[in-house]
């Protein structure tokens, strides 16, 4: 028992003779002449790794995996190309239609501006022309109160009997019972009914 054990134990130790021979003899100074002659080579100038690359593209099996991820990586590079420049030129279709919604919703914009404008300066007037004939009925019923009944009576019998009416309402009481003395009796009754009916609404 102790024997083969003793065995075992000797072939474990020439196995591991054998490979830190292989290590220390083989390797080692292989690894060491590898990373002298880099040193070397770069310091001459000379870019190993290109030039790596350059006698691997002269071995058929090497070169084909080269030559297969640089078409591949090519290709991808294309693919991805090709969907950013969709990407983009959808984006721009996007920016062009908000670019135009906003210039069409100034320019809407700017009308209405333009359309209040209008509006208030035509209100404006309108007040003033409303004023300027309010002023001019008031010196037209201040005439007419101011002017003898004897007068005043026989222009009023010519008039429409709408505008008759509306000066009539408009001035006292006391010149308007002494300009309606002045008419007839038919025409100081229908002034009269008018004028209450007016009154009334």
């Amino acid at each position: 028992m102790s024997k083969t054990l003793e065995k075992g134990l000797e072939d474990k130790r020439e196995k591991n003779n054998k490979f830190q021979w292989f290590v220390m003899v083989i390797f080692i100074p292989v690894l060491f002449a590898i990373t002298i002659a880099l040193i070397v080579l770069t310091f001459a100038g000379v870019n190993v790794f290109e030039k790596g690359k350059q006698i691997g593209e002269h071995i058929p099996f090497i070169s084909g995996m080269l030559n297969k991820d640089s078409n591949t990586a090519i290709k991808e590079y294309e693919s991805k190309m090709t969907s950013l420049e969709a990407v983009i030129k959808d984006k721009e279709g996007q920016i062009d239609q908000l670019s135009n919604k906003i210039e069409a919703q100034a320019d809407e914009k700017d009308k209405l501006l333009l359309e209040q404008e209008r509006l208030q300066q035509e209100i404006g007037e309108l007040k003033q022309i409303q004023d300027d004939n309010k002023k001019a009925f008031k010196e037209i019923v201040h005439t007419y109160e101011t002017m003898s009944p004897k007068s005043a009576a026989p222009i009023i019998l010519k008039m429409k009997d709408d505008e008759a009416v509306h000066i009539l309402s408009q001035i006292s009481n006391e010149s308007l019972a002494q300009i309606l003395e002045q008419m007839p009796p038919a025409n100081a009754a229908k002034y009269t009914e008018k004028l209450s009916a007016l009154q009334t609404n």
